[in-house]
């Protein structure tokens, strides 16, 4: 578990975002209780181990220059990143902050944390077994088949990981993380069936159920110290509901990797926690869930109406959905896959293939139901817009997701 505070802090004023119309960072923590939560699929993640420490080692990296301009143009007080590789040092965590976030470019004012909070991740950790059954073990990061074998999909231990920066504290000490724990072990788990046996359940082992986690790369609870209040930042990244075969076994764990959250804020008593303590979110407790959850409301391959499991639920405020103008104006123009989709396009946060599945909503912030919305919104701007340029069209100039916020009055 890595930590650090940074002890130097940016002294300039913010700009405030120029296509939010919104106060700035700063007024929001100086002179009110509203605080911005934001979560970011960055793609800030590598083929090879080491590769994105190398590209933050400097400041010139083109696509974390427009990654960090994205993050300081919405301008997050807390803000959760997906798809950022791992290391046990949590150096790139550090660069990141210090040659990107921290430095003023393309017109858009340094933003600076003083605290993050990155943990192992699940993804390229070799599971010993033939985990997609195709009669052959993978055990060498990187070699075909590896990402499939591993607890986590990744060719490499920590690829895909997770980061979280912060301008409130972060209290470690009631910090939870959720890497290990195993699928088997949530009740009624919808773990997959090989069709090819009459036995129920059994696409895994048993001996592959011992060591087979829930989540493809971690979950945590981060207690935000703002004020006197603490709130429960919980965030994952669940795997995407296909690459797989009839079985469903992606899809049937994404959809499991989202319900783990809604048992969490139910003070579900069968959870435990990578240091073995046991249960859920204390009743009353503040909280927001984050992430990229890989299922859309309407349309995609999620399994069993999966992200309703967060909207419906009944202590969650799911009442205001965060939108953009540029979502609506791609699936017009991309067409595709778009055409079919029944949800509104302009609550997307993803721009994928125009063939299948089209543009998605993916990514979310989602408070309790007692924590009031001020406002929020998705950072996809209009193709007129000059800001378009850091979102762009494929090959994308940062992310194939976008940067989600809501503002929340504690």
């Amino acid at each position: 578990m890595i930590f650090r505070r940074v002890l130097a802090v940016a002294a300039a004023v913010a700009l405030a975002p120029l296509w939010a119309g919104t106060a700035t960072a700063d007024d929001r923590t100086k002179g009110s209780e509203k605080v911005r939560f934001a979560t970011f699929n960055a793609s800030l993640n590598r083929n090879a181990e080491g590769d994105l420490v190398r590209d933050l080692s400097t400041p010139a990296n083109t696509q974390a220059k427009v990654i960090a301009e994205i993050i300081r143009r919405a301008r997050p007080d807390v803000v959760l990143i997906n798809e950022f590789d791992y290391d046990e040092n949590g150096t790139a965590a550090r660069l990141f902050e210090q040659n990107y976030l921290s430095v003023g470019q393309g017109g858009a004012k340094p933003i600076s944390y003083r605290y993050r909070f990155t943990a192992p991740s699940n993804t390229g950790i070799a599971s010993g077994f033939d985990l997609n059954n195709n009669g052959a073990t993978v055990t060498t990061p990187g070699a075909p088949g590896y990402g499939d074998d591993a607890l986590g999909f990744g060719n490499f231990p920590g690829q895909y990981g997770l980061v979280v920066y912060s301008k409130y504290p972060i209290d470690l000490r009631n910090a939870r993380t959720f890497q290990k724990f195993l699928w088997k072990d949530m009740p009624g788990a919808l773990l997959p069936d090989d069709a090819a046996t009459a036995a129920p359940a059994d696409w895994y082992s048993a001996e592959e159920l011992a060591v087979f986690r829930l989540s493809s790369k971690t979950h945590w609870d981060l207690p935000i110290r703002i004020g006197k209040e603490s709130v429960h930042f919980l965030v994952s990244h669940p795997t995407p509901p296909t690459f797989d075969g009839p079985e469903d076994r992606n899809g049937r764990r994404n959809h499991d990797e989202i319900r783990f959250w809604a048992d969490y804020v139910r003070s579900a008593g069968y959870i435990y926690d990578d240091r073995g303590r046991r249960g859920g979110l204390k009743p009353g407790e503040p909280f927001v869930i984050a992430g990229d959850e890989n299922a859309d409301p309407n349309d995609g391959d999620s399994y069993g109406q999966a992200i309703q499991q967060l909207l419906d639920h009944p202590k969650i405020n799911s009442r205001f959905t965060p939108s953009s103008d540029g979502a609506a104006e791609a699936s017009a123009l991309q067409g595709g896959a778009n055409t079919t989709h029944t949800g509104d396009p302009k609550y997307d946060t993803a721009d994928f293939a125009d063939t299948a599945p089209g543009n998605l909503r993916a990514d979310y912030v989602l408070p309790a139901k007692w924590l009031k919305t001020t406002g929020g919104g998705v950072f996809w701007p209009l193709s007129s817009d000059p800001l378009s340029r850091l979102s762009g069209v494929f090959p994308f100039p940062s992310s194939d997701h976008r940067l989600v916020w809501l503002d929340l009055k504690l």
